[in-house]
């Protein structure tokens, strides 16, 4: 239900926008916003019919929220089991899916308590293709969310903190943290998170899983809350094996109409497996120098190693350079901070598009940001302060020429790209960090907003969220028992010659034994 608003709220609202309206005047206003109101009020109230998404047929459970003993690393908000088609090339493959990305009939709250009672009555794109290719979906994982976390999985967040499961007492990454533990402890073959700036990668990397952000637009985003810029948010597969990630590639990637960021570039379908296991004699691939900028010993050398393993299969090594690699950050930095408080403003789902617009999640997340500004994580609400106060000082400029550098940044690795067909760097310049409880609120809350982990982990990752080159992650072997992981980094597109370069070089190491957990 609805009031329309006495004289002094009219003005005070009209205040914030910007304009001073005179009593007598505020009440002419008054006049016209209560019909406009009233107006709007029946067509809210109205059954006039709306044209929903796709969604998988067939009943489903209701599932549940398992139990520590069942969920030892925290990786899972909810269970369920919902069967896909009898066939397809997910058959007999289980999904998960960060909990922000939406499956009918199965609560989805954001990392935060406060949206706990949420369902969404509809599927996202990723879960209506990977059911439509046999798959069965088994769950929501743990994510750091709107409430509570510090970042990377190294604060206790409304749902917990999902532990590395090859050493508890240190981080799992973030923010798809759950979705690393379920891998690794081999609770389901695929799980896809979500990066806004390297938050599938990140947890892959400290995890040792395969993870997977791909060419932008590549996989529709259709159904996934968009926590920050549309441009630079992706979903893609987190798994535990180089095949299982192209599978999962070629099942829900490609052009589906409801993302209003995929443009004509983005194909209908994606052959992801065809050349799969094809050699890589000949390949070329660049050494990025400044992705070993403040690289640990360990990583620089695991990293090495998995270098001289691809140059032993026939691949052609050189070393390349990039200067902007140390500097788009700021860039990517100056755009999110604006882009959060808009998302706000316009919805989380975004607006200005034709496309679907699942209401009952944008009202439920209004209401939480408008009731619950307490619940923001502290580098979520820094995010939007910084938004507010740059909109405030640069009026729009800002945000503008973070968009329009964009270009540039590209342009500066397509140089590079022309001459070689991958990039590789570490892609985290250190392992897993110890997990360093903070009792003390103040400086927990310093050290999320000010946190070096932080920085120094989205360091290779970040850049590709802003120029949307594919950028995959795999595990190059553990070191003092954590994982060490390499990034690929290939041409717009060019998604399935990373998955083949990866499937090469896990084929002739002993891949498994690196990702098995210490009993």
């Amino acid at each position: 239900m609805y009031r329309v608003p006495d004289l002094p709220e009219l003005q005070a609202a009209a205040e914030r926008l910007g304009v001073t309206l005179g009593t007598e005047e505020a009440a002419v206003f008054r006049l016209h916003l209560g019909r406009m109101l009233a107006e709007f009020d029946d067509f809210v109230q109205s059954r006039t019919p709306e044209v929903r998404p796709p969604r998988f047929p067939g009943a489903r459970e209701p599932g549940y929220r398992p139990g520590a003993d069942e969920d030892p690393h925290n990786a899972w908000t909810w269970k369920c089991s919902i069967p896909g088609s009898a066939e397809g090339i997910l058959t007999g493959r289980t999904v998960s899916y960060k909990d922000h990305i939406a499956v009918a009939g199965m609560p989805m709250a954001f990392g935060a308590h406060v949206l706990s009672g949420h369902t969404p009555d509809f599927d996202a794109t990723v879960v209506q293709r990977a059911l439509e290719a046999g798959a069965t979906v088994v769950g929501k994982n743990v994510m750091n969310g709107l409430a509570g976390g510090f970042g990377f999985g190294g604060g206790v967040g409304d749902f917990g903190r999902p532990m590395n499961p090859h050493n508890p007492a240190y981080l799992t990454g973030g923010s798809s943290s759950g979705s690393a533990a379920a891998l690794v402890d081999g609770d389901v073959d695929i799980s896809f998170g979500g990066d806004q700036g390297g938050s599938i990668r990140i947890p892959a990397s400290w995890s040792g899983t395969v993870g997977h952000k791909p060419t932008f637009g590549l996989i529709s985003h259709f159904g996934i809350g968009f926590g920050s810029d549309q441009s630079i948010d992706y979903t893609g597969p987190m798994t535990m094996s180089v095949r299982d990630a192209a599978l999962a590639l070629e099942a829900v990637a490609g052009y589906d109409g409801l993302d209003p960021r995929q443009t004509r570039e983005v194909p209908e379908r994606y052959d992801a497996t065809m050349a799969l296991t094809d050699d890589v004699e000949g390949l070329r691939i660049g050494v990025l120098r400044e992705g070993f900028d403040g690289a640990t010993e360990a990583v620089t050398d695991s990293v090495q190693q998995a270098i001289e393993v691809f140059e032993k299969l026939g691949a052609v090594v050189s070393e390349v350079s990039v200067p902007e690699h140390l500097t788009i950050g700021t860039a990517q930095q100056a755009m999110s901070a604006e882009a959060a408080l808009a998302i706000r403003g316009a919805g989380f789902y975004g607006a200005f598009t034709r496309t679907y617009y699942p209401e009952d999640t944008i009202a439920a997340i209004t209401s939480a940001w408008q009731h619950g500004q307490e619940l923001l994580d502290p580098r979520g609400l820094l995010t939007l302060l910084t938004g507010e106060f740059s909109r405030r000082y640069w009026a729009g400029r800002l945000y503008a020429k973070a968009q329009n550098v964009r270009p540039g940044f590209i342009a500066a690795y397509d140089r590079v790209l022309a001459d070689v067909d991958v990039l590789v760097m570490p892609t985290t310049v250190t392992q897993a960090p110890k997990f360093e409880p903070i009792d003390d609120p103040l400086t927990a809350l310093d050290t999320a907003m000010r946190s070096p982990v932080s920085q120094s982990a989205v360091a290779n990752t970040r850049p590709f969220n802003f120029t949307g080159h594919p950028a995959l992650a795999v595990p190059c072997e553990k070191r003092d028992g954590l994982p060490v992981s390499i990034q690929l980094v290939g041409k717009m597109f060019d998604d399935a010659l990373l998955l083949r370069a990866a499937q090469a070089f896990t084929t002739a190491v002993p891949f498994a034994e690196w990702l098995a957990v210490d009993a």
